[in-house]
């Protein structure tokens, strides 16, 4: 026996994040690193202290009510929390806390990698190359979008857009934005603000979306507002699919009005609309936005953290509710 609270933690984690957890925790792993269930969820719940899931598990209002009483926190493994009903989780009195921060230099580099990969036409060239189908140089040859000097429109300019701005300007990119809140002037950097993401759009030859998954922002980007940017614009998404009207942005890459679209999240994942495989003009990964070493011990030690805090009685400092 032992008085160390149980954590239920919901996938395998890197090998330095579960070592902590075994020294300070009495930690329930899931070793075979499968996708619970939700009423597998509630069951390998019973007894525990707290829960460290990741964004794939879906901890509805439903399955909320469900846990048992002994359940006092949920320290998520992410930095988006729209995987967890928080208005259920207040309502029953259990802390939620987040991993911001830590992640944001490793998705504003994606999102850079995504950008250019999708200006260049990389996926294209890699597949010739991989299918010994290159045959010969021409001048006219897999003419890409140059990247240097354009400009590059960010809705949402939290930490991560705030990053992907600097890394843009290594390229002499103009910066427009949209967010919620204007940034202070000496926070800019000479960015441009707009006032809507309306306003901003039609100032984009690429746009690099950095907003959360929110009820207000469910398919921000609509056929509508995909309608507003320049012919030959390039999208970019490491924020959530559900931002993203799939259906779309296909139409837009199938028809020639978007250049091309680089993507980590997409909706459903990883069950994603089959359309996107049979583009030639999609730079697509599989939501690897935080996956490096450094970003997700981080990440773990970061939900540790909080964790540690609100067994000490203490106020985590990523607390959501």
């Amino acid at each position: 026996m032992t008085d160390k609270p149980v954590v239920l933690v919901t996938r395998k984690l890197p090998a330095a994040v579960e070592a902590r957890l075994r020294r300070d925790y009495d930690p329930r792993l899931n070793e075979a690193d499968r996708v619970y269930s939700a009423e597998q969820l509630v069951e390998y719940a019973s007894g525990a202290s707290a829960i460290v899931p990741c964004h794939t598990e879906k901890l509805t209002a439903d399955v909320i009510q469900r846990l048992p009483q002994s359940i006092r926190a949920i320290s998520s493994f992410s930095v988006g929390y729209d995987h967890i009903d928080l208005d259920a989780a207040k309502a029953r009195g259990i802390v939620v806390t987040n991993t911001p921060e830590v992640l944001s230099d490793a998705t504003a580099e994606i999102a850079m990698l995504l950008l250019l990969g999708a200006a260049r036409r990389a996926y294209e060239g890699e597949q010739q190359i991989r299918t010994d189908s290159w045959s010969d140089w021409s001048a006219t040859y897999q003419l890409g979008l140059q990247v240097t000097g354009k400009r590059l429109g960010i809705i949402g300019m939290g930490r991560v857009g705030q990053i992907m701005a600097r890394r843009a300007r290594g390229f002499d990119m103009a910066i427009h934005y949209y967010n919620r809140s204007r940034l202070a002037p000496d926070m800019e950097f000479g960015a441009v603000y707009h006032e809507s993401v309306e306003s901003l759009l039609p100032h984009c030859d690429f746009l690099s979306i950095h907003c959360p998954a929110t009820p207000e922002t469910h398919h921000l980007l609509n056929a509508e507002r995909l309608a507003l940017l320049p012919d030959d614009a390039v999208v970019v998404n490491t924020a959530r699919g559900a931002i993203v009207d799939d259906n779309a942005l296909i139409a837009a890459l199938r028809s020639g009005k978007l250049f091309a679209a680089g993507l980590d999240v997409f909706n459903n994942e990883p069950s994603i609309h089959p359309g996107y495989r049979e583009l030639p003009n999609t730079f697509l990964l599989p939501h690897i936005g935080s996956a490096t070493r450094e970003t997700r011990d981080g990440m773990g030690f970061r939900a540790l953290d909080n964790l540690d805090a609100i067994f000490a009685g203490r106020e985590p400092v990523d607390r959501l509710v």
